[in-house]
Order: structure tokens, then sequence, then C-alpha cells
């Protein structure tokens, strides 16, 4: 929707998930995942600029935000 909404060439584009759990300070544990994401297309500025973007949006980063850390990574094509 961000890329439509821009106008933005996201073809071959590729998201993926790396998921880990560890304590937290509280003494119990809690997830943290790291976004990798991939737009071969446009430059990096752009790519890093769409991510940040669509990360407000999406529902699962809605759902999450707050409980999960989440990092993002924008290859650099």
């Amino acid at each position: 929707m961000v890329a439509r909404q821009e106008g933005a060439d996201v073809n071959d584009s590729a998201v993926g998930a790396r998921v880990g759990i560890g304590p937290t300070d509280a003494g119990g544990f809690a997830l943290a995942v790291t976004l990798e994401v991939s737009l071969p297309n446009l430059t990096r500025d752009k790519a890093l600029e769409l991510t940040e973007k669509a990360h407000q949006v999406c529902p699962y980063s809605n759902a999450t935000r707050g409980n999960i850390d989440v990092v993002l990574e924008v290859a650099e094509d």
C-alpha cells in the first residue's frame, strides 16, 4: 500500500524475519524480531523510507508494537 501510494517499484522485493527469544530486565523472557527487507529497484534511502512507513501502518507491527522489539534491516543491493 505504501509503495503504491509513493509510486515506488517494489518488483522483486522480499521480506524475511529472524525471531529470537531472550531474558528481560524483569526476569522473564521476551521475543525480538529483525525484519530483513530487500527492495532492489530503489535507492537505499528510498528503501529505508518506505520500510519505516510500512512498519507504521502494518497490522502486525501495530498489534505487537510495545510488546516485541523490532529491528528493521534494509539490504544494500
